[in-house]
């Protein structure tokens, strides 16, 4: 009986951290102006007939705050990142030196640094949805059981109360921290 309880807690608890893992993934998409080799994250280059991520087919690295340096393994593959990163859409203009792909990322607009935020925003709210979906799924599970006395289940509840005040608590101080960091210039 209280291993299922225990179950149910740890089940929530799981699905409550994986929204805040996901957030944590989706926030490193967002730029907030600086240079960094996870803008990169989702460009797939065509290599030997199959999509693979850029990091498996080059060196990704960033020598300034404005610059991001893409390194190939293979030289023969120079026309073909920068034909993937201009068509992941990113809105930057891979420059190709023979050697290596320059990408100068520009400096955000106010306009654009409100847009981040609120893409921010969206994502942090989507992760607070799941992680009510995970007290809601929760709390469904110990009211079904008809082994659990009345107080059992009050407690359970509580307890589940708490890990989703804590969980959202994490999102927002998270969010907090990527606008701010979105926002300064």
């Amino acid at each position: 009986m209280e291993e299922e309880l225990e179950f149910i807690f740890e089940s929530a608890k799981e699905s409550m951290s994986n929204a805040i893992k996901h957030l944590d993934k989706k926030l490193l998409n967002i730029r907030a102006g600086k240079a960094n080799p996870s803008m990169l994250g989702s460009v797939l280059v065509e290599y030997y007939g199959s999509l693979t991520p850029l990091t498996q087919v080059a060196n990704v690295n960033t020598p300034d705050g404005r610059t991001i340096v893409v390194q190939p393994w293979e030289k023969s593959l120079l026309a073909e990142i920068e034909k993937a990163i201009m068509n992941a859409n990113l809105g930057f203009n891979p420059m190709n030196n023979g050697e290596n792909i320059i990408i100068n990322v520009p400096a955000l607009t106010e306009e654009r640094r409100i847009d981040l935020a609120r893409q921010a925003k969206s994502e942090a709210e989507e992760a607070k949805i799941v992680v009510r979906n995970s007290r809601k799924e929760a709390n469904n599970e110990i009211k079904k059981g008809e082994a659990f006395s009345d107080d059992l289940k009050k407690n359970a509840e509580q307890d589940i109360q708490d890990l989703t005040n804590k969980h959202i608590d994490d999102i927002n101080s998270i969010f907090e921290v990527k606008e701010k960091e979105i926002m300064t210039l």
